[in-house]
């Protein structure tokens, strides 16, 4: 009956309507840093995790912007009124305080990964300044923003922006932003929406932003290693189909020789069933399983690599 009840909510969601979103029980409610990007020297590598999926990272000099979403809601826009699921963790930084992006890096066009509205917002602070890459056949949901460069990469593919390498890999996933649209996890190869995780790479560091996905065997497939993985662990119950729980991240990072691991996509919206502190649990339980340090594990918190 509950999953019943979930699955329910989130059709609702999709249509247009609000979705019957359960709050965190008393108490449990994450606790959240203050990181300070100000600080950041140009010659390290400095990651921040803002919430869900976005992550504010400088490396070597250059700052990148995964998945923004800067906002309270997500969901669908209608008149200006945005329906769907709330923040239930605030945003480290406000809005204003965050640094202006080089480059924003986007997984897939879900509406918590691709807000049109945080977008906007940063296009048009900074019109023309900013280097945008996207997963294959996206780019049309944001074209019309006011990008420096706005470039699809699919899996397998590189792209290059000054002397950062991108590569995006497969994972398991779906791509529609909206019910109907094709996308490949329905065999839609050719005009499907996609969705990536990617392999960042500078002075011979490599950073796996693993995007959204299900437990596969794309990542120890793709022949890369890396130094550090930023995974997500979260909405696994009861969607294990297209999201991974936190020992499954932790087991595909480990299959890219990833030395720091970072946890994405939880303590920010509430997406699945499993209760809200249990990802970040579980994934502290599981340290000692791989030869991995856990380099954050709140909202806010910094990881530096010198």
């Amino acid at each position: 009956m509950k999953r019943r009840k979930f699955i329910l909510s989130t059709l609702i969601a999709a249509a247009g309507a609000p979705i019957l979103k359960a709050a965190p029980a008393k108490g449990s409610e994450p606790e959240v840093c203050t990181p300070t990007p100000s600080l950041w020297k140009d010659d390290d590598i400095n990651i921040a995790w803002l919430g869900h999926s976005t992550v504010l990272m400088k490396l070597f000099g250059k700052f990148i912007l995964t998945d923004p979403v800067l906002y309270d809601t997500i969901g669908v826009n209608l008149m200006g009124l945005v329906i769907g699921p709330t923040r239930y963790s605030p945003m480290p930084l406000e809005r204003n305080a965050i640094p202006k992006p080089d480059i924003v890096l986007l997984s897939h066009a879900h509406m918590d990964h691709m807000d049109t509205r945080s977008l906007s917002y940063l296009s048009e602070k900074y019109p023309g300044e900013i280097d945008c890459i996207t997963a294959y056949n996206t780019q049309d949901v944001i074209e019309d923003m006011p990008w420096k460069s706005l470039r699809e990469i699919d899996w397998g593919q590189q792209a290059f922006l000054g002397d950062i390498r991108f590569k995006a890999l497969q994972v398991k996933h779906f791509g529609w932003r909206y019910p109907g649209e094709k996308d490949r996890s329905r065999g839609y190869f050719a005009d499907g929406r996609s969705y990536n995780a990617y392999i960042i790479e500078k002075n011979g560091k490599k950073i796996l932003f693993g995007g959204d996905t299900a437990m596969t065997d794309s990542f120890a497939k793709a022949d890369e290693q890396v130094d550090i993985a930023i995974m997500p662990i979260g909405a696994y119950m009861p969607w294990r189909f297209n999201h991974c729980n936190p020992e499954e991240a932790m087991q595909m990072a480990a299959s890219m020789q990833a030395k720091t691991f970072i946890p994405i996509h939880c303590n920010t919206f509430r997406q699945g069933m499993e209760p809200v502190e249990e990802p970040v649990q579980r994934m502290i339980a599981n340290k000692n399983s791989h030869q991995m340090e856990i380099g954050i594990s709140k909202i806010g918190e910094t990881f530096n690599m010198v």
